[in-house]
C-alpha cells in the first residue's frame, strides 16, 4: 500500500502546501460540476467556473501556459453555457432542451475540433512541448474536450461520448504531467459521465 501510494504521489514531494490544497479544491469542485450536469442541472456551471479559475492560478505559478491558454477557454465556455442554459426562448418561455447533434451541428464540432487542434499545436510549438512523446496525444484529448465542452453549452447529448473519449485520454496524460489528483479526478469525470449520457439519453424520447 505504501508502495503505491508513493508511486501515485511522490511527485507532490517538492509542491507547496497551497498548491496541493488549491488543486484539491479544483479537483472538488470539478466532480461537483460534472455531477451536476449528469443531473442536468445549471449549477454546473458555477462549480466549472471556479474549478477553472482554480487551474488557471496553479497553471500560471506552475508556468505551464500551453494548459492555461486551454484552461481560459474552458472558463469562456463555463460563462458561454451558463447564459444558454439560463435563458428563455420562445413564447413558451422554456430553457434549452436536452437534443441530438444535427448534420450542422456535426460539422460544427468538427470545424471546432481542427481548429482546436492546430491552435494547441502552435502553443506547443511556441513552448517547446513536442519533446515529449505524450504531446499528440494530449493535443487529441484536447480537441475532444474542445468539442465536448461547446456541446454540452448547447445540451447536445454526444457531449458526453466526446467528454468520455477525452477523460480517458487525460486520466494517464495527467498523471504524466505530474497532476496525480487531477488524473483521479478524471477518472471520476469518466464514470460519472457515462452515468450523464444514460440519464440525459432516457429524456429524449418522451420529447420526439
Amino acid at each position: 500500500m505504501h508502495d503505491l501510494f508513493d508511486f501515485l504521489f511522490r511527485q507532490y514531494k517538492d509542491y507547496t502546501f497551497a498548491q496541493v490544497l488549491l488543486e484539491s479544491i479544483g479537483v472538488i469542485t470539478g466532480i461537483i460540476s460534472v455531477w451536476y450536469s449528469k443531473n442536468n442541472n445549471i449549477l454546473l456551471y458555477p462549480a466549472a467556473i471556479v474549478s477553472s479559475v482554480v487551474y488557471i492560478w496553479l497553471l500560471y505559478d506552475w508556468q505551464l501556459y500551453g494548459d492555461l491558454i486551454i484552461t481560459i477557454y474552458y472558463f469562456y465556455m463555463g460563462i458561454y453555457g451558463w447564459i444558454l442554459w439560463g435563458k428563455r426562448y420562445g413564447n413558451s418561455n422554456e430553457t434549452l432542451k436536452i437534443t441530438k447533434n444535427s448534420y450542422k451541428d456535426y460539422l460544427k464540432s468538427l470545424f471546432i475540433f481542427i481548429i482546436s487542434i492546430i491552435f494547441v499545436s502552435v502553443i506547443y510549438i511556441v513552448y517547446n512541448k513536442f519533446d515529449r512523446w505524450w504531446a499528440y496525444a494530449d493535443i487529441v484529448m484536447t480537441g475532444l474536450l474542445f468539442v465536448g465542452t461547446w456541446q454540452l453549452a448547447k445540451r447536445k447529448l454526444e457531449n458526453w461520448l466526446f467528454l468520455i473519449a477525452g477523460d480517458i485520454i487525460a486520466i494517464p496524460l495527467f498523471y504524466l504531467k505530474g497532476y496525480t489528483l487531477t488524473s483521479i479526478l478524471n477518472l471520476f469525470l469518466t464514470v460519472i459521465a457515462i452515468y450523464g449520457y444514460l440519464a440525459w439519453k432516457k429524456t429524449l424520447p418522451a420529447r420526439e
